[in-house]
């Protein structure tokens, strides 16, 4: 039986000399591993009370929209500096290859709203951990954290679970 891990390439010294990248396009762009990844990531949510589905860029918009969409809600995307036109708020992190800064706008979530976060990999939790802090700053509640690959070596799931996220994700590779 397939897994969705079988449909991601590893991609050696990309971006960087060392790094294996874990390539999810190839799992986009087959329609039996997207419909897998997709239903297999939404699952555990089904029948929740869910107001809204964070995506964080890039890849993260292409699977928190598709899930935003089965489950009837909402979708936010949390998009890098200087690319959402309306009024934002910010938060800077650290990630593998240096320093980045995220934004949502100021109106994206209503206090109170309950939100899963999403996105295709996670690493550091970097990233994740400054789409918490964005979305807590506005009033939500992140529940849950979805991702399609965890890299346990890299610390991002103990990262966000110090944090009291519940986290999940559909498989696992070592190393970076």
């Amino acid at each position: 039986m397939t897994a969705v891990q079988d449909y991601i390439r590893t991609i050696v010294n990309f971006p960087h000399e060392g790094i294996l990248f874990r390539d999810v396009t190839t799992l986009f762009a087959d329609p039996r591993g997207f419909r897998m990844a997709i239903d297999q990531m939404l699952h555990p949510y089904a029948g929740l009370e869910i107001d809204k589905v964070v995506g964080l860029e890039a890849r993260g918009f292409i699977l928190g929209g598709a899930i935003a969409h089965q489950l009837s809600v909402g979708f936010v995307p949390i998009r890098k500096k200087g690319k959402l036109p309306g009024a934002t708020i910010s938060q800077s992190y650290t990630l593998e290859y240096g320093d980045a800064i995220v934004e949502i706008h100021d109106d994206a979530i209503k206090a109170g709203e309950k939100v899963l976060l999403v996105d295709d990999l996670l690493a550091t939790g970097g990233t994740a951990e400054a789409g918490i802090k964005l979305i807590e700053r506005l009033g939500g509640e992140v529940f849950s954290c979805a991702f399609i690959i965890d890299l346990p070596d890299l610390g991002g799931r103990k990262r966000l679970q110090s944090m009291g996220m519940e986290v999940k994700a559909l498989c696992t590779f070592d190393g970076s």
